[in-house]
């Protein structure tokens, strides 16, 4: 099938780039083996923008290649040193584009050159742990993860940016009239529906200079899928004014001016948009002598419904001149209404924005409680729940931001599902309060004892010691110290216990001989 080289409407899946992950690192060098944390942040990824480029007039490219991703930001390193952003993906479009949601809430309206807009934002890249080192928290070992990108499937709609549009049936005339009137070559012939896409030309009268478009014909029943027109009435949108083109020498039956413009104006109607926009009628090809007379009879009657009309010739050039004349003051009156830009510096400051940062309800049939925000459903995309410090770190954040202080006032209980966001990235903790009874639980800095009540490693030790100690004949105190067998021990542990039981040695062998010669001198 063969591609278009005009295409006006599009669907284009955007992604950017995904952020990259801090880095945790500890700095080292001679005689300062633990120098403080001097992990980099992790760069931010690509964003994909959307740019009006004045050379480009047609949507074919995003046609042809409909998926557009940024490149990803790069992981931070040691030594303080920051991953690099990810590259940015400019897009250009026609001016005129109009930027939609598969749903179809518009988005943005791109007219005029260098109009942009975000299409899909780049993720925040994390922090390393030297940025999150503080008074409290000298050594973190951790870091943040890297936010993703965003996602988008976006609708773009191109409607040409013109001054005047011109509508009618098809072999009215109106590629002709931009012809006549403009440098712009449009494909005219002799058969129906010769104009395939919507054509611009430039006309000058005076000292005004403005465009004009014309659409592919319309006929009766173009509103329910019939013909090509209709599909292109939103190229006539941003237009001042309208121009009907009425063929005054059809040889068609039942076809009469008349008619024709309340066949168009019907079909304008079913579009919907264009009430507002200045008529003018153009009675086109009186250089047929019958056509002449047909539009001296039907002059009268038009005028008298308010419409200015022009009797014209494209082919012997009778009528542009007041025609175009006529375009020039409805585009100078249109330009004249629009706002000027205000060339005074705006300075804008932001205002506090009230309100909480989050909300928590209870989720149906007992199933838990739903924490929404921006805040924590971001801080749970950055932390590394394999890391326990981590995870300490982002109760902290959470107990600090009232999370916590919320679920305990609507009657949340230990155990109780909490759940924060509720889209694919969504966490489910167990719910487990800082404060007990009134007495605040305390906890060694980067621990959290909610994750690791009771260790496994600790448990093994003491039961490991009460029987080390129980074949000594000794106290099965907990606090007992371990033998150098012990095989959970650190290397430091190990060394003191070494020390020590060599030390016991030496004291028993000693003990040993004075018993031994205590008992020579008895003989």
């Amino acid at each position: 099938m063969a591609i278009p080289s005009f295409v006006d409407r599009v669907t284009v899946n955007v992604a950017a780039g995904r952020g990259g992950n801090g880095c945790a690192s500890v700095h080292r060098e001679k005689f300062k083996p633990l120098g403080g944390p001097d992990g980099g942040n992790g760069g931010d990824g690509g964003s994909v923008i959307l740019r009006v480029d004045p050379d480009v007039t047609t949507l074919v490219d995003y046609h042809r290649s409909s998926h557009r991703t940024a490149t990803n930001g790069a992981q931070g390193k040691g030594d303080h040193q920051a991953g690099s952003n990810g590259g940015d993906v400019v897009l250009p479009v026609p001016d005129g584009t109009v930027i939609s949601t598969a749903d179809g809430v518009v988005l943005a309206d791109l007219v005029g050159p260098g109009a942009e807009f975000v299409a899909a934002q780049g993720g925040k890249g994390g922090l390393g742990n030297a940025a999150l080192a503080s008074s409290a928290r000298k050594a973190p070992g951790f870091a943040l993860l890297g936010e993703d990108g965003e996602e988008r499937t976006l609708v773009l709609e191109l409607k040409v940016v013109a001054d005047i549009g011109l509508v009618g049936f098809p072999s009215a005339g109106k590629s002709s009239l931009v012809a006549s009137i403009s440098r712009a070559r449009p494909k005219i012939a002799d058969y129906p529906f010769t104009t395939l896409i919507p054509n611009l030309g430039v006309v000058v009268a005076g000292d005004v200079t403005f465009t004009v478009a014309d659409v592919p014909g319309l006929i009766e029943g173009a509103s329910e899928g019939r013909g090509l027109g209709h599909d292109f009435l939103r190229h006539v949108e941003r237009c001042a004014a309208l121009v009907h083109v009425i063929d005054c020498a059809t040889y068609e039956p039942g076809r009469d001016p008349l008619s024709d413009l309340d066949t168009i104006e019907a079909e304008l109607q079913a579009h919907g948009g264009l009430e507002d926009r200045p008529r003018l009628v153009a009675l086109n090809k009186i250089d047929v002598p019958d056509a002449r007379e047909i539009a001296e009879m039907v002059q009268a009657e038009l005028e008298q419904r308010g419409l200015r009309v022009f009797p014209i010739s494209t082919a012997s050039h009778e009528g542009l001149e007041a025609l175009k004349f006529a375009m020039a003051d409805i585009v100078v009156r249109r330009r004249a209404e629009e706002e000027k830009p205000d060339t005074t510096r705006i300075v804008i400051r932001p205002q506090a924005q009230g309100g909480p940062e989050f909300k928590v309800k209870k989720l149906p049939e007992d199933a838990g409680w739903l924490v929404q925000g921006d805040k924590p459903e971001r801080w749970v995309r950055q932390t590394d729940f394999a890391n326990a410090e981590a995870t300490g770190y982002l109760a902290d954040r959470l107990n600090r931001l009232g999370v916590e202080d919320e679920l305990l006032k609507l009657g949340a209980l230990a155990g109780d599902a909490v759940m924060i966001g509720d889209g694919p990235n969504a966490i489910v903790f167990d719910f487990a309060p800082d404060v007990l009874a009134g007495a605040e639980i305390l906890a060694r800095r980067g621990e959290d004892h909610r994750l690791e009540e009771d260790r496994p490693a600790a448990q093994r030790r003491r039961e490991k010691d009460t029987e080390y100690h129980a074949n000594r004949g000794l106290r099965t105190d907990y606090k007992q110290e371990w033998g150098e067998d012990e095989v959970d021990l650190s290397p430091a542990e190990a060394k003191r216990a070494a020390v020590k039981a060599e030390k016991l040695a030496r004291k028993e062998a000693r003990e040993l001989e004075a018993a031994e010669e205590s008992t020579d001198q008895d003989f």
